[in-house]
């Protein structure tokens, strides 16, 4: 099974992919997109496996690239904000054999690539969404090959860790087929569902959960260039969708204007909002719920299980705030340092297993030693389960910080701040200190039209937490710094701020 698979036995006619100004992209016209697009590649001598950087904005162009990309050779997006340095650093350590762009594209990619003497292949929109046509300088003598296979790599990513060289991570169709019928069966998504994408599309969050998913069910997309809080709500208008899926800091922006948009959430009613890539707070999970009157489905994911481990269930299923759900496709267990699966309120390590787990990362032994032990994947996540099988996140085992022995989980202190009523958004991270090595910090934005000082959040606090998790300093912030999926940065925040 490759990925063009997620066209097939669709009616050719059904509409596949939406944006604002393009006819409709059908599922017919999707799949001839992609059987052009590998001819093209061939053409210009690229071969399966071989490396595609992509570095197009956000919208159908690059969705539909994506998929029909992946469908012939490996796609590896990349983040259209990066500095030419960084996108030298990126394309080189991924061997990448070309690099594609959208027709007149300025972007410092393009000077990148040819300092590494990589062909630059350049994307012309169609009348469609998401349709297009190639053309550029060719990477090698044309090749007999046809689509990809199930084994074959279709997505390489760069994991997003702050400190030390990022990981190469590959994901095989089969890798995002699983994940994407697994998010396909646990959201029961059907022919009728069309997702409105605001995720980026350089991420494994957009790529598989809004993407992939719906074409798995037949679905549709509608394209939007990027997350904005000010089009968020006529884009529900535009495009009529059943579901969309954020991160907690874009359901936060949207809230923020829920009210003012109460005409158009009650014209254009969602069957269900999922979150995922970071912890979603309970009181944005009721706020969400109330704001729009249907269920908010919260999932953990990562980018080695192609995205979704857990999630929570649609009606009648349970679904806990502040839980991440149960396992959703692959097995999820919580484990001890030295092997052992542990039980019920039990605290360790998450790990996974399953179809959607990448094979390994690339050329890096010591990683995968590490992260591939015991016969699981090891997430660096830390939690437990309960009696019901739900996933209770307390941190990332780096993030925890470590008080003079006492361990402190951020994500515990995050809760007790967002508790607040003045409290919009809170980051709890360690501060570096002479004696204890580490001291309890946090970052807080408030709510529009509120205060509150930083000795009333520490006393609010102090009723919550045990003396030693109490923030010595709380920053307070018009913007938390976030990271370009937009993810609240933990790692460095100290540094950030100058408090180290």
């Amino acid at each position: 099974m490759i990925l063009k698979s997620l066209l097939a036995a669709r009616p050719a006619a059904d509409k596949a992919l939406l944006a604002s100004g393009r006819a409709d992209l059908s599922y017919g016209l999707f799949a001839e997109l992609v059987s052009e697009t590998a001819r093209a590649l061939r053409g210009l001598g690229l071969a399966r496996n071989d490396r595609l950087a992509i570095v197009l904005p956000n919208g159908p162009d690059m969705a539909a690239a994506f998929l029909a990309s992946a469908s012939a050779v490996t796609a590896a997006p990349l983040n259209p904000a990066y500095r030419e340095d960084e996108f030298h650093f990126y394309m080189d350590d991924l061997r990448a054999r070309a690099l594609l762009v959208e027709e007149g594209s300025t972007s410092p990619a393009v000077a990148a690539a040819r300092r590494l003497a990589i062909p630059v292949l350049t994307l012309s929109p169609a009348r469609e969404a998401g349709a297009f046509t190639l053309s550029g300088t060719a990477a090698g003598p044309p090749v007999r090959e046809g689509l990809a296979v199930g084994s074959d790599v279709a997505l390489v990513l760069h994991t997003s860790g702050t400190t030390s060289r990022p990981k190469i991570v590959p994901l095989t169709h089969a890798n995002l087929l699983a994940s994407a019928n697994n998010i396909r069966s646990t959201l029961r998504l059907a022919g009728q569902d069309r997702c409105l994408n605001v995720m980026p599309l350089f991420h494994i969050h957009g790529l598989v959960a809004a993407i992939l998913a719906s074409l798995s069910a037949g679905g549709s997309i509608h394209a939007t260039p990027g997350f904005n809080a000010l089009q968020f709500f006529g884009q529900i208008a535009e495009a009529r969708p059943s579901w969309y899926t954020a991160v907690p800091t874009m359901h936060q922006a949207i809230l923020a204007r829920a009210d003012r948009n109460r005409e158009v959430i009650a014209a254009n009613p969602l069957r269900f909002i999922r979150s995922s890539s970071a912890s979603l707070p309970a009181p944005v999970f009721h706020a969400l719920e109330a704001a729009f009157g249907c269920p908010v489905i919260e999932a953990y994911a990562m980018t080695e299980n192609a995205h979704q481990m857990t999630s929570n269930q649609l009606p009648p299923g349970k679904r806990k705030p502040g839980l991440v759900g149960c396992a959703a496709g692959p097995e999820v267990a919580v484990m001890s340092p030295d092997g052992r699966l542990l039980g019920p309120g039990e605290e360790g390590e998450v790990v996974t297993r399953g179809p959607n787990v990448t094979p390994g990362y690339e050329n890096n032994p010591a990683a995968n030693e590490s992260g591939f032990a015991f016969g699981w994947f090891h997430t660096g996540d830390q939690g437990f389960m309960d009696e019901d099988g739900f996933l209770k996140i307390t941190g990332r085992l780096k993030e925890i910080i470590n008080r003079g022995g006492e361990k402190v989980a951020p994500m515990e202190v995050d809760e007790a701040l967002m508790a607040h009523e003045a409290v919009h958004q809170a980051v709890a991270f360690a501060m570096p200190h002479d004696m204890l090595g580490e001291e309890v910090a946090a970052a807080v934005v408030l709510r529009e039209g509120k205060t509150a000082s930083e000795r009333e959040l520490k006393d609010f606090a102090a009723r919550k937490l045990a003396a030693f998790k109490v923030p010595k300093r709380i920053v307070l912030l018009d913007e938390i710094p976030k990271g370009a999926t937009g993810k609240l940065q933990r790692i460095g925040l100290a540094q950030k701020l100058g408090l180290a």
